[in-house]
C-alpha cells in the first residue's frame, strides 16, 4: 500500500495522471468519514459486556431435557441396572481389596477370590433354597384357598355388602333383559415361557454384573488415578483424593451396614417363626432379608406372604396370625431404633425422599429399580455431603436432627 489513499502501483499513477482505465470506480456516498483525533477507540462502552455469561437455558430447553433424560434412563435400563449393582458392589467390596493388598495379595488375584466366593455362596444359597422354594410354590393355590376359608368370617360380611350394593344398583337401573356379553379372552405367553425367559434374563445379568464387578475391583483406584493426572493444580488432586477416599469409606460403611441389619432380622424372623412353630424358616428369613432392601413395600409384600403362609399352616385363627405379627414388631425395633442407631443422622434419610425415589425408580426400572433405590439415594447423598457445592441437595435429602428441631421451635 502506498501513500496515495491507499491504491497500489499503476492504478494510483493512472489516477494521478487522469487515466481512469486502471483506476478503481469508488462511489463517494459509500465512504465513511475518517475519524477525528479525539474520537474514543472503538470497542465496548462496558467491558463487562463482553465477558458477560450467557443467559439461562430456556424452560422449554431444561423440560426437554428432563424428559429425554427419564426417557434414556427407562430405555436403557437392561444396560444401566447391571452396571448400578456393579458399582454399589465395587463400594461395598472395596475394602476387602485393600485387605489383601496389605497381606502382598494383588488386587487382580484378590479380586477373583472375592468373585469366586460371592458367586459361589450365592449359588450355594440358591441351591438350599430351590427345594423349598419350589415345593412351597407348587402348594401355593391351595394355601391361597385355604387362607380365604379360614378369613372367610372376615371376608363374609364385606362380601354381604357388596351384594347389597349391587342389588340396589340392579333396583335402579332395572333388569337388563335380551342382553348377552361377549367376554374375549386373549392368550398370552405362558407361564413356563414367562419363567424361562425371566431366568434367561436374571442369568445374563448376573453374569455382566459379576464380569464388570472383578474388572472394577482388579482396577483398584484406576479411575481416580486416571482423574488426578487429568487435574492441573496440585491443590485440586489433593481435593480429590480426599472426596474419593471418604465417599468410598461411607458407601461401603452404609452398605455392609444395611446389609448386616437385614442379615439379622432375617435370622431374627427365622428363630421367632421357628418358634412358633413354622417351617421353612430359613427360607422366610432369607425373604425377609431381602425384602428389607426395598423400604414399605418390602415390609408390606412380606407381612401378606408371612399371613398366607401362617393360614395355611395353622388351623387356629390367632395362632397363625401370630406369625405376621412376629414379624411385624421385629421389623419396628429395627427400622425405628436399630437402623438409626447403626447408621446414625449423617447417613439417615427423610422418608419423603425414600417415598419419592422408591417410587421414581420402581417407575423407571421395575422390581430391580425398588430394590436399588434406597441404595442410590443413599450415595447421592454422601457424594452431595462430600462436595461443597452440592450440599444442599444432601441436606434435602437428609432428615432433621434434634438439634435443629429444638433451634427451630426455639426461634422467634
Amino acid at each position: 500500500m502506498d501513500e496515495d489513499g491507499g491504491i497500489p502501483g499503476a492504478a494510483a499513477r493512472a489516477a494521478r495522471e487522469g487515466d481512469t482505465t486502471l483506476a478503481p470506480r469508488v462511489d463517494p456516498s459509500l465512504l465513511t468519514a475518517p475519524d477525528s483525533p479525539s474520537a474514543p477507540p472503538p470497542g465496548f462502552e462496558h467491558p463487562a459486556e463482553a465477558t458477560a455469561p450467557a443467559g439461562r437455558p430456556a424452560v422449554g430447553t431444561t423440560v426437554l431435557t428432563v424428559l429425554a433424560v427419564l426417557y434414556t434412563l427407562y430405555v436403557a435400563r437392561g444396560f444401566l441396572i447391571p452396571i448400578v449393582f456393579a458399582l454399589l458392589l465395587n463400594f461395598l467390596l472395596s475394602p476387602a481389596i485393600r485387605r489383601f493388598a496389605r497381606i502382598r495379595i494383588k488386587a487382580p488375584l484378590g479380586a477373583g477370590l472375592v468373585v469366586l466366593l460371592l458367586v459361589g455362596g450365592l449359588g450355594f444359597g440358591i441351591y438350599q433354597l430351590a427345594g423349598p422354594a419350589q415345593r412351597w410354590a407348587a402348594s401355593a393355590p391351595q394355601s391361597f384357598a385355604k387362607a380365604q376359608r379360614k378369613l372367610r368370617t372376615i371376608i363374609l360380611p364385606m362380601q354381604q355388602v357388596s351384594r347389597n350394593v349391587e342389588q340396589a344398583a340392579n333396583a335402579v337401573g332395572g333388569p337388563v333383559e335380551g342382553r348377552k356379553s361377549q367376554v374375549v379372552v386373549q392368550s398370552g405367553p405362558s407361564l413356563s415361557s414367562r419363567l424361562f425367559g425371566t431366568t434367561q434374563r436374571i442369568a445374563a445379568g448376573l453374569v455382566e454384573i459379576f464380569i464388570l464387578l472383578y474388572f472394577l475391583l482388579a482396577g483398584g483406584d484406576l479411575f481416580l488415578q486416571k482423574l488426578i493426572k487429568v487435574l492441573p493444580h496440585f491443590s485440586d488432586k489433593v481435593k480429590a483424593v480426599e472426596i474419593a477416599r471418604a465417599i468410598e469409606a461411607t458407601v461401603s460403611a452404609y452398605l455392609s451396614t444395611t446389609l448386616l441389619l437385614n442379615i439379622g432380622e432375617g435370622i431374627v424372623v427365622a428363630i421367632a417363626l421357628w418358634l412358633l412353630g413354622m417351617p421353612n424358616v430359613v427360607l422366610w428369613g432369607v425373604m425377609v432379608a431381602a425384602l428389607e432392601f426395598v423400604p414399605y413395600l418390602g415390609a408390606a409384600t412380606a407381612t401378606v406372604v408371612l399371613g398366607v403362609a401362617g393360614l395355611a399352616q395353622f388351623d387356629q385363627l390367632g395362632h397363625a396370625l401370630m406369625i405376621p405379627g412376629a414379624y411385624l414388631l421385629i421389623n419396628l425395633v429395627q427400622s425405628n431404633l436399630l437402623t438409626p442407631m447403626m447408621l446414625g443422622h449423617r447417613l439417615t434419610l427423610n422418608p419423603v425422599a425414600i417415598f419419592v425415589g422408591l417410587a421414581f425408580f420402581f417407575w423407571i426400572w421395575g422390581v430391580p429399580g425398588a430394590f436399588l433405590a434406597v441404595p442410590i439415594l443413599a450415595t447421592t447423598k454422601i457424594v452431595c455431603d462430600n462436595i461443597e457445592s452440592l450440599t444442599a441437595i444432601g441436606e434435602f435429602l437428609g432428615q432433621r436432627d434434634e438439634d435443629e428441631r429444638r433451634v427451630t421451635a426455639r426461634a422467634p
